[in-house]
Parts: structure tokens; sequence; C-alpha cells
């Protein structure tokens, strides 16, 4: 099934907000991207930061599918799947358009917390929160709360050395780290 303009729209966005940053991505810049003029942009978005909303909206939904995905095709139990984000992790980093995290870059250029642009960013966070929790939970972790905020602490961790190449392998280190609590951990 062929995208309508405005779901081509929101993709568009998304790629070009998370090339160029919210701030520094105009209208005009996402007129000329997109191919779609700003009169019929306005028609499907009031404001840039609602577009900005749809396109975080949209990475939410594809980023944790694949990343949940991915989790699930290299491991088949929760412990498992815990480990194997940080293998996804590493699949992302290699990919040659990885520019960080969209939610993090957000989160940074929209600093206000009531901020709705903020708020959606967090939720993506909150969302990958409850789900390593979860994983955590299944496993028979005895506090999977602590596990969970730990493993994601390393994975933001990952995402923000690998952005700015700080390390060769940020993934397979922050993996190191999650073995050594998870094997720790009761």
């Amino acid at each position: 099934m062929r995208p309508n303009k405005r779901d081509e729209l929101v993709l568009k966005a998304l790629k070009t907000f998370y090339r160029n940053g919210f701030h520094a991505t105009g209208m005009d810049m996402l007129a000329k991207e997109s191919g779609i003029s700003k009169t019929s942009m306005y028609k499907h978005f009031r404001t840039k930061e609602d577009l900005i909303l749809a396109s975080l909206r949209l990475r939410d939904e594809m980023f944790r599918n694949w990343l949940y995905r991915r989790m699930e095709e290299l491991a088949d139990t929760p412990k498992g799947q815990l480990i194997a984000m940080f293998d996804a992790l590493a699949e992302w980093f290699a990919d040659p358009e990885y520019r960080g995290c969209m939610f993090i870059k957000a989160s940074s250029e929209y600093q206000e917390a009531s901020d709705p642009i903020h708020v959606q960013a967090a939720e993506h966070k909150r969302l990958l929160f409850t789900h390593v929790r979860e994983l955590a939970s299944k496993a028979g972790f005895e506090n999977p709360d602590a596990l969970a905020r730990q493993l994601l602490l390393l994975k933001e961790g990952a995402i923000v050395t690998a952005h700015l190449a700080f390390s060769e392998k940020p993934a397979e280190d922050a993996k190191q780290a999650a073995l050594s609590l998870i094997f720790a951990s009761p």
C-alpha cells in the first residue's frame, strides 16, 4: 500500500530531523527535502512542533519494533534477550546512517520537562524501561526494576559513546558491563 502524503511527509521529516537536528531544520528545508509544499505541510500539521511530535512517534514505533524483534531473533530466553540488546545496538552503530539517538537529541533541544517534545522523548525511554524490566522479571531477577535501570544506563551510554566516536566498540563495552550485572544479580 502506498503511503499517503501525510505519512510520506512524516517519514521524510523524520530523516531530515535525524540528520540535521530539530532547531536547525526549518520548514523551508523540510519542503525542499520532502518535495511537499509548505502549504501542503501546514494542511497536515499546524506547526513544526506538531510535525516533530509525529516524527518522534514514528521513530519510537520503528525503533522499538526493530530492537525488540532483533533481541528475540538473537536470543530465545528473557535473560539472553537482555544481553542481545547490546548486540542489536552494535548493528545499529555500524549503520552508516547512524547519528545517535533522536530522543536524546529531542530532549536536549527541548529541555523543559513540560514541553510536549521533551515529554514524547521521555515516553520513548519509559517504554524501553518497561520492556527491559518485563524481561528482567521473566528471567527471574530479584530486583528487575534496578537491573532494568542499570542496563538502560549502559545502553544510553553506549549510544552517546558511539555517536561521539569515543570508543571503537561501545556496544561490546556496554555488553561486558551488562554481563557483569546480569551474572552478579540474584
